[in-house]
């Protein structure tokens, strides 16, 4: 799927032109993919990591462009089961054309980020900003899902909640690898600002942007230190929790099982203290078995067992 888009007083508007300024390709099928190699010229190889979640973000130059790959989130939903996983995207910026390549159709270009852009050079810089931004935003969700789940736990006995935890703590595992990713690409961008072609006011933006991953990397550290650090205890709630119900369950064994001895016992077929005949034989029988149980109920009580 190719879409272009147009850079018109400063927006960013869809354009039906086959020469647009940006090209985005979306999960580009086999022809595509030839054609952004052979009349673009670009690196194959590159091409598949713009598509490979599992690459790392870099910085390379060929002879009429520049690549980037920067790593973003993919967009969470329901079926993912509390697992937040990270994509990858491709920029390669020409002198009068940037080419995006991605792996899903979201939008990249929302936000106020993008209410007024003054080149191609600024729109790359940009997406990276954006990708920042969208991490934190998921690790403000994940901060939630894992707040609930931990209340989840004090209350609960299910093993599910717990793995819940453990596939955040995974999660937050795969964020801080593409921050640190992106920490080291944005560096590069700063180092290599004036072989890009970066203006002052750029250079500017891209020291806000190191401040920005800085502190995302920070607050992702925190939440998986947090996650990490707990999870033992976590763990023993759950175990406690069980061992609490196993506990009660014991105990009103017990309280039931006195009561049947008391009858068992009055019920066998030999000679016993109180006749069977007698007229009040059976409430007797009936006001130990409710002794032994009261009793049971007192020791218990009294020894907190």
């Amino acid at each position: 799927m190719l879409r272009r888009l147009n850079i018109v007083d400063g927006r960013l508007v869809e354009s039906a032109e086959p020469n647009g300024q940006i090209h985005v390709y979306i999960a580009p099928d086999a022809e595509e993919r030839k054609r952004l190699i052979e009349e673009f010229r670009l690196d194959e190889h590159t091409l598949q990591s713009s598509l490979d979640p599992d690459e790392l973000a870099r910085l390379e130059f060929e002879p009429d462009h520049a690549a980037v790959i920067f790593k973003r989130p993919r967009n969470y939903s329901s079926e993912d089961h509390f697992l937040f996983k990270v994509l990858s995207t491709g920029l390669f910026l020409f002198n009068d054309r940037l080419i995006i390549v991605r792996a899903e159709d979201t939008p990249i270009f929302d936000g106020r980020p993008f209410a007024r852009v003054s080149g191609l050079k600024d729109v790359l810089l940009k997406l990276v900003y954006r990708a920042i931004f969208h991490f934190e935003e998921h690790l403000k969700v994940i901060n939630m899902i894992s707040t609930q789940l931990e209340q989840e736990i004090n209350t609960a006995m299910e093993n599910k909640h717990l793995l819940n935890l453990f596939t955040l703590e995974k999660s937050l595992t795969y964020y801080l690898n593409a921050i640190t990713s992106n920490a080291m690409l944005i560096e590069k961008l700063k180092n290599q600002a004036a072989k890009l072609g970066f203006t002052g006011e750029n250079i500017e933006f891209i020291d806000d942007m190191i401040i920005e991953n800085n502190q995302c990397h920070q607050q992702a550290s925190i939440y998986s230190n947090i996650l990490a650090g707990l999870m033992d205890a976590r763990a023993s709630i759950v175990a406690n929790n069980l061992n609490v119900l196993m506990k009660n369950l014991n105990i009103i064994m017990i309280a039931l099982m006195l009561p049947t001895l008391v009858v068992s016992i009055f019920s066998m077929n030999v000679a016993l203290p109180i006749a069977k005949d007698h007229p009040v034989s059976f409430w007797i029988v009936m006001a130990l078995a409710m002794a032994s149980a009261v009793a049971v109920a007192v020791v218990w009580k009294r020894k907190k067992v």
